[in-house]
């Protein structure tokens, strides 16, 4: 039978509690009409949890390796439903709040009961309180994830959010770093305002202080992949950088494509990413290779295709307007990357590109500082160096026509282009291609 949701409790010596908790939860859920499991993870109890936890209708299992994050990544395989429901057994996570979290599922792939969030509290001590804000708040700006309560461990997660993560954090932390490989690889996150009490009975399994130490080693080993260009909101988030060159760099590319392509009926932008230049243009359609980021976009309400720039999943001529910006230095240079340009843009219809400009001294003496203040950014990926030269004389031998030239610090190329009115008609496209009105989505 198909399983909605799966309830994974990570304890130890929590069988007081869970003599409360199983109860109401299975109400709860029994309420709602979903067809469910509970899952108990064990950390080693000496009270009898397990037979407790079997007792009341939960299968109990032994955490395959120690600590909270082992619990989490022994849950999460054991489960079998599309969604799972990660709590405390302590009753400090209210049961009730279930059906709150169960309807919010729909907004977002990864729903979490936030403290901090409008409407949200905690009432705990001031000290615990302070640092538990302190924390988050920390890892919030250091890793730019727009969660106010990174660290509740009260969260229902979409089964597709959790599938394949490699998570290696030893106790709390896994939170974190579940958020940011998630959030990185495309997925969502929303926050439902929850009150927090402090557990029923038995003794807290937490320590703030140990882990703010861990939150600091996963926040060193996280900040590479979360500042990476593989990230999928990495185009989004350079556009509002707190690097002022880096943020006017991105704004005047953006000024200068969208102007261009202004009154265009059907663009289509290859290699897109997530950045704001797709977002803003109307009439357009991005193309995009990464999984992560066209989920990202796919959120932001842009129509989507995947596919590979030497074969575009376009017919001949079906659009008016053609973007390529910073996206052919990504890829090695061959024939079938301009004549797929050629191809699919109608006769009379512009082509835009952008790409930096190796024979500019301005270029050659940005991209090292970039590369040291950015590692694991853009400079790794740029594997065919272009010059205006070389960029023109490749176009112009396929048959384009020059109409305007302009550079960002005289560093950045980006050329406007023509394809003549009267330009040769091209083979027709194989019954595969789709049109540029029709977008696969993930």
């Amino acid at each position: 039978m198909a399983i909605d949701l799966s309830v994974i409790l990570p304890v130890m010596n929590e069988g007081e509690n869970l003599r409360v908790l199983l109860p109401r939860m299975r109400t709860l859920l029994e309420r709602e009409r979903l067809a469910y499991e509970i899952i108990v993870v064990d950390g080693g109890s000496t009270d009898g949890t397990p037979a407790i936890a079997e007792g009341l209708g939960a299968r109990s299992v032994r955490e395959r390796r120690r600590g909270y994050a082992g619990a989490l990544e022994t849950g999460f395989a054991e489960a079998r439903g599309d969604y799972m429901l990660t709590l405390d057994a302590d009753m400090s996570h209210e049961p009730a709040f279930v059906a709150k979290m169960w309807r919010a599922r729909t907004r977002a792939d990864i729903v979490i009961a936030s403290r901090y969030t409008r409407g949200g509290a905690a009432y705990t001590g001031l000290g615990r309180s302070l640092l538990s804000r302190l924390l988050n708040l920390a890892m919030r700006r250091a890793l730019s994830l727009p969660v106010l309560d990174m660290s509740s461990g009260f969260r229902l997660y979409r089964r597709s959010a959790i599938d394949g993560l490699n998570l290696t954090s030893r106790n709390f932390e896994v939170l974190e770093e579940i958020l940011v490989k998630a959030y990185a690889a495309g997925f969502s996150v929303y926050e439902v305002p929850f009150t927090y009490f402090p557990r029923d009975a038995g003794r807290s399994h937490a320590r703030l202080v140990r882990f703010g130490v861990d939150l600091t080693y996963t926040a060193i080993a996280l900040w590479p992949m979360r500042n990476s260009f593989g990230a999928a909101d990495y185009d989004e988030r350079a556009f509002y950088s707190l690097i002022p060159l880096q943020r006017y760099w991105q704004r005047r590319r953006h000024r200068i494509l969208t102007f261009w392509a202004r009154g265009a009926s059907r663009i289509l932008d290859l290699g897109c990413g997530s950045s704001i230049i797709i977002q803003s243009l109307n009439n357009a359609i991005g193309m995009e290779l990464s999984i992560a980021k066209a989920r990202f976009l796919n959120r932001r309400g842009v129509p989507i295709v995947r596919g590979s720039i030497f074969a575009l999943p376009f017919r001949d001529a079906s659009c008016d307007c053609l973007i390529s910006s910073q996206v052919i230095e990504h890829v090695p240079q061959a024939s079938a990357l301009f004549t797929e340009m050629w191809r699919v843009l109608e006769p009379g219809g512009t082509l835009l590109i952008g790409t930096p400009d190796y024979a500019t001294r301005a270029w050659r003496t940005i991209e090292p500082i970039y590369g040291m203040l950015k590692p694991g950014a853009y400079r790794d990926d740029h594997i065919t160096h272009y010059t205006r030269a070389s960029l023109s004389e490749i176009l112009t031998r396929q048959g384009f026509v020059h109409e305007e030239t302009t550079y960002i610090f005289g560093a950045e190329l980006i050329m406007r282009w023509r394809k003549p009115a009267a330009a040769p008609a091209t083979a027709p496209a194989p019954e595969s291609m789709i049109t540029l009105t029709a977008a696969a989505s993930d």
